[in-house]
């Protein structure tokens, strides 16, 4: 008799891990995280053919929008605050996807280059009952998926 086939189930997108140096963690959502191509629309008159060829462009990567409720740790506002006083610091990060048992990273999304381009205070509102959230918005010069 034959084995039945093993389902392989998508890993949920909540057991995530943010690696960055300056050892800030606790992240409750990580967005935009991507990679994308130009392209370079290209025709010579004598081509006999009636389209126009893609040519690979340049590399863009989105930037990463970090979100995590707010703490006595101000070790993202000091990161800002030394780029607002001129002294530029880049820092390499990655994002860890972890399975079901949150013991083991499947997935590694590596950024290069880092830095905070946007970070936002939370916003107040005294009829609400929610946590006070910050957002860092970090612009990545490269973003690569390493699955190890």
């Amino acid at each position: 008799m034959a084995e039945p086939a093993r389902r392989i189930d998508p890993f949920p997108a909540f057991n995530f891990v943010l690696e960055l140096p300056i050892g800030v963690s606790g992240f409750s959502e990580i967005t935009g995280a991507n990679a994308e191509q130009d392209l370079i629309e290209y025709r010579e008159g004598a081509d006999p053919v009636g389209w126009v060829s893609k040519i690979p462009g340049l590399n863009k990567f989105g930037d990463v929008t970090l979100k995590r409720g707010y703490t006595v740790n101000k070790a993202l506002w000091e990161w800002r605050e030394q780029l607002i006083d001129g002294e530029v610091v880049r820092y390499d990060g990655a994002i860890h996807l972890r399975d079901e048992t949150r013991s083991n990273v499947v997935l590694t999304w590596k950024f290069e280059n880092a830095l905070p381009k946007k970070l936002s205070a939370p916003a107040f509102n005294a009829k609400t009952n929610e946590v006070a959230v910050e957002e860092l918005v970090l612009a990545v010069e490269s973003l690569k998926l390493d699955t190890q």
